[in-house]
């Protein structure tokens, strides 16, 4: 239930945000192009607050908070007296009027840039492309745990978040790439790795795991938090210890111990383990048990406990000046914008899945997570839906601002407005496409919530 209402709560709260500074940028504009705005209004429907300034807008917060708008003067939606037609929106030149329009989309654009300037000024917390273990094609093709992947192709990469969006993208349009990494002994290594190998109608959102690749921040450190008595380790092991080898045998995360653990069992007798202890690496000897799993299945148990929750810390900080950050974000909103079209270009083309169209639970969803993760990740998310909100409403198709912005250029092109019956049309076929649309996108985030 916590995690229901603070899911709501954010996502009201970004959509609250952003839609505002959207509507300010049509406001803004309007009132310079000399049009006469009657109402400024954050949601829909009853207004909850109201206010009126001395220009006669009324200001209003409605009680649906899902959007918002601004309503003009217009003769085709309201009379309007003679000594106002000056004002009316329909008496721009189409010039001011693809002004006023543009700079919706354009104020969400400007707030992506402001507010990762804002992150990267704070500091981005994140984690390191640094694999874990690695497995198939990945293995196969020289990467090794320890490796930091330090460009992908000719992008260069900072996260584990940008290197599995490069590798996705790459697998989509099935692709090898070539990776570049830096090695445990800081040597710079060039790898080739084949991701058209991945099977035909592969899990898009597991691609670096289909390609055989962990990253170190998923392992949890084989550290003993408790030790069973009258089990193997009882007497050998001790809480704080920190597993670093079985038999020879390399042990990178807690979930390799019991595959270590079963192989010295079946080979019977007793094995080495190499602990870390206060500082100290210690080789103890220890034989495992036979005893049953969870499923009443024989399996070899060594006898310890790891911690129930476990948090990987981060690991890298993107962190800038004041006036470094700007440049820094101008370039990040760029390759945002270009993944998101790349993203839009492949589903159209079915490159990509549907699947990769989501709603508003999954933003809700992400919303309430980033908050918890903290203002960094919160920033991040809202510039990523503040880009995502400026680039859907330039989309041309009716009724959302690209749809405007298309009869504009029409009428630029022959001379006149469209017809009333023309525009008409595209308000129904832009109706159909958005209700299509909405409704796969609510297909999915229903599909998302149930467990696989």
């Amino acid at each position: 239930m916590t995690d229901f209402l603070g899911s709501v709560w954010w996502m009201i709260v970004s959509l609250g945000l952003l839609v505002t500074f959207h509507e300010f940028g049509h406001y803004w504009v309007a009132r310079r192009c000399g049009v006469k705005v009657l109402r400024f209004s954050v949601g829909f429907g009853r207004p909850l607050w109201s206010r009126r300034d001395r220009h006669g807008t009324e200001f209003a917060i409605a009680a649906i908070p899902l959007g918002g708008y601004v309503k003009m003067l217009d003769e085709r939606e309201v009379e309007v007296h003679p000594h106002e037609r000056g004002q009316a929106f329909n008496h721009k030149s189409v010039w001011q009027r693809i002004a006023v329009v543009a700079a919706g989309p354009l104020a969400n654009l400007l707030l992506c840039v402001l507010l990762l300037w804002a992150m990267f000024v704070l500091g981005k917390q994140d984690y390191s492309a640094t694999l874990g273990r690695t497995t198939g094609i990945a293995a196969a093709a020289g990467l090794h745990g320890g490796d930091r992947v330090l460009r992908i192709d000719t992008r260069t990469v900072n996260t584990a978040g940008e290197a599995s969006m490069a590798l996705t993208a790459a697998a989509m349009d099935r692709r090898d790439v070539t990776v570049e990494v830096m090695d445990a002994n800081d040597e710079v290594r060039t790898r080739t790795l084949p991701l058209s190998q991945l099977p035909a109608g592969f899990d898009e959102r597991r691609v670096p795991l289909l390609a055989g690749m962990s990253w170190q921040f998923w392992q949890q450190p084989p550290r003993v938090d408790g030790v069973i008595e009258g089990s193997a380790a009882a007497g050998v092991l001790q809480p704080g210890d920190l597993i670093v080898a079985i038999d020879g045998q390399r042990i990178d995360g807690a979930d390799q111990v019991a595959t270590e653990i079963q192989a010295l069992g079946r080979r019977g007798g007793p094995g080495m383990i190499d602990v870390l202890r206060g500082g100290e690496r210690l080789a103890l000897e220890v034989t495992p048990q036979q005893g049953k799993d969870g499923k009443g299945q024989p399996t070899w148990q060594l006898g310890i406990r790891y911690p129930e929750s476990y948090t990987p810390a981060y690991d890298t900080v993107l962190q800038y000046g004041v006036f470094g950050a700007l440049p820094v974000a101008l370039g990040e909103t760029g390759r945002m914008a270009a993944d998101s079209l790349a993203m839009m270009r492949r589903i159209v083309t079915g490159h990509a899945s549907l699947q990769n169209v989501s709603g508003p639970v999954t933003i809700a969803r992400v919303a309430n997570l980033s908050a918890k993760r903290g203002l960094d990740w919160f920033l991040q998310f809202l510039a990523l839906l503040s880009l995502s909100l400026c680039i859907i409403n330039l989309l041309p198709i009716p009724i959302l601002d690209g749809g405007h912005l298309l009869y504009y250029l029409i009428e630029l092109v022959k001379g006149s407005p469209l017809s009333e019956r023309a525009i008409a049309a595209g308000q129904y076929i832009g109706l159909a496409l958005l209700a299509g649309l909405m409704g796969l996108a609510f297909y999915n985030d229903l599909l998302g919530l149930v467990p696989r």
